[in-house]
């Protein structure tokens, strides 16, 4: 089975063609930007640019996944509506996975793995050996509760590392692709019905819609 995956929560703007071979996953192409604005630009040259370097088309690709956030909205919705239209447009079924999984799916021992929210803040997760505990959450470095996390890894955690109450990675991490594969592979391997891909934004957007306006 060979599946486009997406990602664009965080300021990396990612694609890739993954092969699900029963349980083993092979990447067979991937394109990464670090542009916080670049999502709407460079996602869909980034898909050409794999199904090219893979030597395929639209119409070899089985299923789409896609990374839900959280993330701040514009880069968020760039990423999930291009998956939504791919997936309708090749007949294929779409799959959501949480944006946080790709970072602290990976990891070992008990891990915080935090993502830029903007407004200086952080979106973040605590996983024990690779497994989330709890919803993911947003708030100020300054302000996180006591997790009992040993270290934490991500783009947030890198920007935030003086501010947070662990040690930090200070190499910024992103979203791993395959890792949104591997978890999404029950629903792949079991033909699941498409999803309707549902945004983590846990907070309102920045713009909002003006009132309305008084009547006469």
């Amino acid at each position: 089975m060979r599946v486009l995956a997406l990602d664009t929560s965080t300021a990396a703007v990612q694609a890739a063609l993954v092969d699900l071979d029963d349980d083993e996953l092979f990447l067979t192409a991937f394109r990464r930007e670090v542009d916080a604005r670049g999502h709407v630009e460079k996602l869909a040259p980034f898909i050409e640019g794999c199904l090219a370097d893979a030597g395929r088309t639209v119409k070899d690709v089985d299923a789409v996944v896609s990374g839900i956030g959280p993330g701040p909205f514009t880069g968020l919705r760039v990423g999930m509506v291009t998956a939504a239209a791919f997936a309708d447009g090749a007949g294929i079924p779409v799959y959501g996975v949480c944006s946080l999984d790709g970072i602290g799916g990976n990891t070992r021992g008990r891990a915080l793995a935090a993502t830029d929210a903007r407004r200086k803040e952080i979106y973040w997760a605590v996983y024990e050996d690779g497994v989330r505990e709890g919803e993911p959450q947003v708030c100020k470095p300054s302000e996180l509760p006591d997790t009992r996390a040993d270290y934490a890894i991500g783009e947030g955690a890198s920007k935030y590392a003086d501010e947070l109450p662990m040690e930090a990675e200070a190499t910024a991490i992103y979203p791993d692709l395959v890792k949104l594969v591997e978890l999404a592979g029950p629903r792949l391997l079991a033909g699941a019905p498409t999803e309707k891909l549902t945004p983590l934004y846990l907070r309102r957007p920045d713009a909002q819609p003006s009132g309305a306006a008084p009547s006469a």
